[in-house]
């Protein structure tokens, strides 16, 4: 059902069996239509963002703001939660407490060499296709990392250059950067 940069760098269906699989129980998808939806779940195809508002509705995001908060932390289960959602999906669920405190988002930023400085800078397109590979790569080495301490070790043995610091205060999410030189 989804496509765009994301899903193409992701590449599902060329995913072996054991990683498919590790998708189908791992990765929730946000919509603005179903509110959250597992890769394997059987949707219509549709086209509605999260950031449409609605006559009668208002703002999606703040339609599913209640019912998310409901039901999220249960499908969190007890490991780590990776957010890769953008801005708009973001305003649906908020992490809070425990459930924040091992959450990670992360952020991509381009580095380059201008006048001999490093100068870096949040990438927007090229955002989506490394975040897309990133969980490529992560369900393909079948890494599950539990906590964003975890993570961070993961994605550094597989070869992205990443910066993180736990959150100074406890039920925080942890801000993890994501360095690329090639988008």
């Amino acid at each position: 059902i989804y496509t765009g940069v994301l899903y193409d760098a992701l590449g599902l269906a060329t995913l072996d069996a054991a990683a498919r699989r590790l998708a189908g129980s791992s990765l929730l998808v946000f919509s603005g239509l179903w509110g959250a939806v597992r890769v394997g779940d059987r949707i219509p195809s549709y086209r509605c963002s999260m950031g449409v508002k609605l006559p009668g509705l208002g703002a999606l995001g703040a339609y599913w703001r209640a019912p998310m908060a409901e039901v999220l932390p249960a499908a969190a289960g007890d490991g780590l939660v990776l957010d890769l959602r953008s801005a708009a999906y973001a305003t649906a669920w908020k992490p809070k407490g425990e459930v924040a405190g091992r959450t990670a988002t992360v952020r991509v930023l381009q580095s380059k060499i201008v006048g001999g400085v490093e100068k870096r800078s949040v990438v927007s397109h090229f955002n989506k296709a490394t975040k897309g590979r990133m969980v490529r790569d992560l369900l393909t080495a079948g890494r599950t990392p539990d906590s964003p301490a975890e993570l961070v070790e993961a994605l550094g043995d597989l070869g992205y250059v990443v910066e993180a610091e736990a959150p100074a205060k406890a039920g925080k999410a942890w801000a993890i950067d994501v360095v690329v030189k090639e988008l």
